[in-house]
């Protein structure tokens, strides 16, 4: 176990990498990989008690931080209160990184085994490990959950109820029972939603996008990178809709001709699952998955209306023919289908989550494209000691966007001075 220490505008950041085993629980398997944490201290906060960011995702390393410019802008706020560990959850950032060049190490079914052990379980268990490590005890350990991270929060006091003092959430809580299939169909109401509400502010732009879509399905849309765009790759520019100013980047992207080197270069920049996080597309929907097979859920369960107005944009939906289409991912096509067939072990435990105690704060928006707010509150009331903040001023990064106000505003809520 390495550790290093460097100093940056006056806090003291704290480098420390453990080697894990790949597969907790089990003394018959010896793989390991490595796993990274830096630890945040501000001066004189040497004894205050920590703070762990589970980044969103899954697949995306925790943000580097800065004072000045303050990053992330939640970061002031939390420094108040904790020393703030900023973990790189496994297979991403420098903790043994998932990238392409694991497609050399076996043949599908190995490298699909392989992932299948990078999920929201597995990362608990690594948190656990960097617990003892750091000598915290349980009344020092807290959690703050972004999006998939707060995902990994409830999986966490779902297994480690005794480890956890304060449980913050931003951008929803995952569904707990149920079919992940209920889970893409409640997101692709949301969508439609948000696709309504977009056009009547912009009704132009339903045309531009019909247009975009036609010339998608031509083939006439070729990104820098050889990309043919897909009608349904294009669409998921509806993913900047989760932003609080995504709105503007679609509007922006559809003022160009479609054809043009302005809109393939733009749309390239904006289109999610892209190769530098593997990740995200290959277990995006494993990360929900309860105890069951995913087979391309958001693609089954894709109302009607969708498939028939080609205009209604979608959100953090994946879709099969990727694999085909989209160069990053026709590499990894086998695997992201074996994994699709994946019988996934369970991730919550509601029996716990009702009597676990543990108390915290989760905000939660009203119009959230990712985590749908009515299944977020289902499970929000699984948690008795985690008081609710309901906000329709925001949406799904609004951490990100106003994290200090945010971050307060829970800490408030969860220590009894404010009520909601």
């Amino acid at each position: 176990m390495a550790t290093t220490t460097t100093y940056l505008q006056g806090l003291r950041l704290d480098d420390h990498t453990l080697r894990v085993p790949l597969v907790h629980h089990d003394a018959a398997d010896t793989r390991t990989i490595e796993v990274f944490a830096r630890v945040v201290t501000p001066t004189g906060g040497e004894n205050l008690p920590f703070l762990v960011y589970l980044q969103g995702g899954p697949g995306f390393e925790a943000p580097r931080v800065a004072l000045n410019p303050l990053s992330p802008g939640w970061l002031g706020a939390a420094l108040k209160r904790y020393r703030v560990v900023m973990l790189d959850q496994r297979g991403t950032g420098r903790s043994t990184p998932v990238d392409s060049g694991l497609l050399s190490q076996g043949n599908t079914h190995e490298v699909a085994e392989y992932l299948s052990h990078f999920r929201a379980d597995s990362i608990v268990e690594d948190a656990e490990l960097l617990r003892e490590h750091l000598g915290a005890s349980t009344q020092q350990w807290n959690l703050l959950g972004q999006s998939f991270g707060g995902f990994t929060a409830v999986s966490y006091i779902s297994t480690h109820p005794e480890s956890v003092h304060r449980a913050f959430f931003t951008g929803g809580l995952p569904p707990v029972t149920g079919h992940v299939d209920e889970f893409y169909s409640a997101t692709f109401n949301k969508m439609r939603w948000l696709s309504e509400n977009y056009y009547s502010r912009f009704p132009h732009d339903r045309e531009r996008m019909r247009n975009a879509v036609e010339l998608a399905a031509a083939g006439e849309i070729v990104l820098p990178d050889g990309e043919v765009v897909s009608p349904s790759r294009l669409r998921s520019i509806g993913m900047d809709l989760g932003r609080n100013d995504g709105w503007l980047a679609i509007h922006n992207l559809l003022e160009w001709d479609p054809r043009s080197a302005t809109f393939a270069h733009d749309l390239s920049a904006q289109l999610p699952f892209d190769a530098r996080n593997p990740i995200y597309f290959l277990l995006h929907e494993a990360c929900g998955a309860n105890g069951v097979v995913t087979n391309w859920s958001a693609e089954r369960v894709m109302p009607a209306d969708f498939h028939e107005d080609s205009t209604l944009l979608t959100g953090e939906h994946v879709f099969g023919d990727w694999c085909e289409t989209v160069p990053a991912w026709q590499p990894w096509a086998e695997v992201a289908r074996e994994l699709a067939q994946w019988r996934w072990t369970p991730l919550f435990d509601p029996d716990v989550l009702q009597t676990s105690g543990v108390r915290g704060a989760a905000t939660i928006y009203l119009r959230d494209a990712f985590v749908p707010f009515e299944l977020s509150m289902t499970t929000a009331d699984l948690m008795p000691g985690v008081r609710e903040i309901v906000t329709n001023s925001h949406e799904h990064n609004g951490l990100r966007a106003m994290g200090d106000d945010i971050f307060e505003h829970m800490c408030d809520v969860a220590e009894g001075i404010r009520y909601r």
